[in-house]
């Protein structure tokens, strides 16, 4: 029996690589726990993801290693668990989907247990789909996974295996009721999941056990000629495998642990950043519609020119400040001027005649003697609504890309943009809002 000294120390000190892997692991998650710089709806929207690394969390201050057993229905999982620890802890029944929930139970053979066996639902039961998602939930956050079968894998479990190594979880293949085979046909059966498996480094072993292994039948013959049938016991074995997990745990334990947690971190990490991205898209295009329409309504509705052109900047410079701040950072006005000039010398000179154009409707409006008042109106508004969301696109891929324009410099990445618009669409969707607000269409 192994002597698990590092299950036994509880005082804090760091005497190992291993202990400094699994400080530096739970700093690493309570970093991530405590980071004030995700916005709030990030994190109410994953909160299950928290609770996880705040439990993945406790799990490290304990230094707890978690064992869970994977596989299709029937296949023995919570038999191999129960022949683990010695006694009957997990339920199991001849009847498909016994284990409904994740369950756990301390294996105390290793000591004050701090090793935990975790039964899982079987991934292939008929309508199952949240108990086999709670499974790869439960693997994604053990240590080290017993992929259970009792023959060669089916499409459904070599794809559920393909899973798990691609999250580099450690696994340990499991041939379960060995007792069924003959030594030929057992021998067969671990020669194809060998070759099943060749390509997944995650794969640490193949073991055959039999954890609730048939009672043997044995033909007794009388000397009266008859014969009788009675039924023999079988020992469970599940020595090679239990074997196996005391080596793992004793060399590689804090290891495991340390690097799942690591792993698991990173991947909420990625997944949090691409929310923040996602959600700040969202906030951003919402916010360059909003100024866009605004200023459409103001320009549209301003009989004097020279108020529609100061109002078409300051309009213009709001728009920028506020994606600044959608993208964390909280440009002056002098800044957002500038940034304003930048975009708009760009959009004159690919656009052509915008400026040019806004002016002559401007004067139109004020000369046409409410002639063709509805004619103007709708032009500069239009202008108006389109000049602004061609510059909210611009600034939005300034202030996304760290407030850089990129190698490509400022006028190729509005030339991008304008190329990339739907124009007729963006104009018919203002005249649409323009109309409402003035009552026309």
């Amino acid at each position: 029996m192994p002597g698990w000294p590092w299950l036994r120390r509880r005082q804090p000190k760091i005497t190992t690589a291993s202990d400094q892997l699994l400080l530096n692991a739970n700093e690493n998650l309570r970093a991530l726990l405590e980071d004030n710089a995700i916005p709030p709806a990030i994190r109410a929207s994953m909160q299950e993801e928290f609770d996880a690394i705040e439990a993945l969390s406790r799990k490290l201050s304990g230094e707890e290693i978690h064992i869970a057993a994977f596989g299709r229905v029937s296949v023995g999982k919570s038999s191999i668990l129960n022949a683990l620890l010695g006694q009957a802890r997990f339920s199991t029944s001849p009847l498909h989907g016994e284990t409904k929930e994740a369950g756990r139970e301390s294996w105390s053979e290793v000591t004050e247990g701090r090793v935990y066996l975790i039964d899982t639902p079987g991934i292939d039961e008929l309508g199952g789909e949240q108990r086999e998602k709670l499974a790869r939930e439960v693997c994604a956050r053990c240590d080290l996974v017993l992929f259970i079968c009792d023959a060669d894998l089916t499409r459904v479990e070599l794809q559920a295996l393909e899973d798990i190594a691609s999250r580099q979880r450690p696994v340990l293949l499991v041939l379960n009721k060995a007792d069924h085979y003959s030594g030929e046909e057992r021998s067969l059966i671990i020669e194809r999941l060998e070759e099943r498996s060749a390509g997944l480094a995650a794969v640490k072993g193949i073991f055959a056990a039999s954890a609730a292994p048939r009672p043997q039948i044995v033909i007794e013959q009388h000397s009266d000629g008859s014969s009788s049938e009675s039924r023999r016991p079988r020992n469970v074995d599940v020595a090679g495998l239990k074997s196996r997990l005391w080596t793992i745990l004793e060399n590689e334990g804090k290891s495991l642990a340390a690097l799942n947690a690591a792993m698991f971190a990173s991947d909420l990490d990625e997944q949090i950043a691409a929310r923040i991205v996602s959600l700040r898209q969202e906030l951003a295009e919402r916010v360059v519609r909003s100024y866009s329409i605004g200023k459409a309504v103001v320009v549209a509705a301003n009989p004097i020119p020279v108020a529609d052109l100061l109002a078409a900047a300051g309009t213009d410079i709001a728009l920028i400040i506020h994606l600044g701040e959608v993208y964390g950072f909280h440009p002056s006005r002098t800044e957002s001027a500038r940034l304003l000039l930048t975009i708009a010398s760009q959009v004159t000179v690919l656009m052509g005649s915008y400026w040019g154009v806004n002016i002559v409707s401007s004067a139109l409006k004020t000369v046409s003697g409410g002639l063709s008042a509805g004619f103007t109106v709708s032009a500069q508004g239009l202008l108006a609504y389109y000049a602004t969301f061609v510059t909210g696109q611009a600034a939005k891929h300034y202030f996304a890309q760290g407030k850089e324009w990129g190698s490509e410099g400022p006028k190729m990445v509005i030339r991008q943009i304008l190329d990339s618009l739907d124009r007729d669409s963006i104009l018919a969707g203002a005249r649409q809002e323009l109309g409402a607000r003035f009552g026309s269409g």
